[in-house]
């Protein structure tokens, strides 16, 4: 398999590349990224492709053919992108772009991270903004296209995210579990990434089927990552 990974300097995208090596099914990976040293893994095949939103956005850069997939790992937050416009940009403008590039060179799978409380109708900008970007992709009728939606993400960053370190200290302090509230616990973030490729892996349409949509929800995510053997 041959799979472009957008976003692969962030956590969950790091974490794809970590993972990759326990999956010899998935043969080449092709990172496109702001630093071209920014990514790799010595175990398997990898090109960097340093690419700005700018150069993608222009036209002076385009997806690889024989893709097998797209994952996009890509996100921020308004604090980081600076405005909504510029957070819309990098959550919804350049996967929309890619995910359209990868339409038109026939590429069968599109995996996508957005996040719990996607709703394209909901009242807070972020959840609407990941809604969105659902709907869109789905209107593109890919042969599979997978959502996934976790909560919030635990792991090692760049830059600190005060929300998510508050996140992981509630995860260790309350049985979210015991209370019914397991799809609210906040996750790995290679829990996410393990789930991309189990996803990729595994659910594969048949010739010919009718295009694919599936969502996984935190709490599966969460079943997923903590599972090692597949």
């Amino acid at each position: 398999m041959k799979i472009l990974l957008l976003g692969g300097t962030g956590l969950i995208g790091k974490q794809v590349l970590l993972s990759l090596v326990f999956y010899p099914q998935i043969k080449k990976v092709i990172v496109w990224a702001r630093n071209s040293q920014s990514a790799s893994n010595p175990n398997v095949p990898i090109e960097v492709v340093k690419v700005s939103w700018e150069d993608f956005q222009s036209g002076k850069v385009s997806l690889p053919d024989g893709l097998d997939a797209v994952f996009c790992c890509l996100g921020t937050t308004i604090n980081k992108a600076g405005s909504q416009e510029k957070f819309k940009e990098i959550d919804y403008d350049y996967p929309l772009l890619a995910a359209k590039q990868a339409k038109e060179k026939n590429v069968p799978g599109f995996y996508i991270i957005t996040a719990m409380g996607s709703d394209a109708k909901s009242t807070i900008f972020y959840n609407r903004v990941k809604g969105e970007i659902e709907t869109e992709l789905r209107k593109l009728q890919f042969s599979f296209l997978g959502i996934f939606r976790p909560s919030l993400l635990i792991g090692e960053r760049e830059e600190v995210r005060i929300g998510e370190k508050v996140g992981e200290v509630l995860g260790n302090l309350i049985p979210f579990g015991l209370l019914g509230l397991k799809k609210f616990k906040p996750i790995p973030g290679e829990y996410v990434a393990k789930s991309m490729i189990y996803s990729l892996l595994h659910d594969k349409p048949k010739p010919g089927s009718t295009p694919q949509v599936k969502v996984y929800e935190n709490d599966v995510l969460w079943e997923i990552g903590k599972d090692h053997s597949f």
